[in-house]
């Protein structure tokens, strides 16, 4: 990957929805060579996909939480078996398995408190599930950012 390619990458951050066209004038190229760049970008995987920023606000999500979570134990069938439930729980927006004093660290969003209760009565549910703590976010600072390239 060269300095293009990085141009490239950062414009398709700021903003996907601009044309090839737009993103090659800013990045000094002609259309087609940036569209085979964008091309193979994609074909290596390094853009892995397209989405939108949508307003958790605006969609009533009013609330954010960090919520993490230990296993009672650490085999692969029930670490499996709890991947795959977060997988399928929309209101978990990430997942990351952590080190320190629990397992994994997960991003909830919720319309409100009874809506995240509900959530966390299922997560209680859950066998292998040997203790939660979870924290409200009061306000957020910075999120969503592009990555440095």
């Amino acid at each position: 990957m060269d300095k293009k390619d990085k141009q490239i990458l950062a414009e398709i951050q700021r903003d996907a929805r601009q044309s090839t066209a737009e993103i090659a004038d800013k990045v000094g190229l002609s259309v087609s060579p940036c569209a085979r760049r964008i091309k193979k970008l994609e074909s290596d995987g390094i853009i892995a996909g397209y989405q939108a920023t949508l307003d958790r606000q605006k969609l009533g999500l009013m609330m954010t939480f960090f919520v993490n979570v230990s296993l009672n134990n650490h085999r692969d069938q029930p670490i499996d078996e709890f991947e795959q439930v977060m997988s399928g729980m929309p209101e978990v927006i990430s997942a990351h398995v952590i080190s320190g004093a629990h397992d994994y660290l997960l991003e909830v969003v919720a319309r409100d408190l009874p809506h995240y209760e509900s959530f966390i009565r299922k997560l209680q549910t859950l066998t292998m599930v040997k203790d939660i703590h979870t924290n409200l976010a009061i306000r957020t600072v910075k999120t969503g950012q592009q990555l440095p390239i």
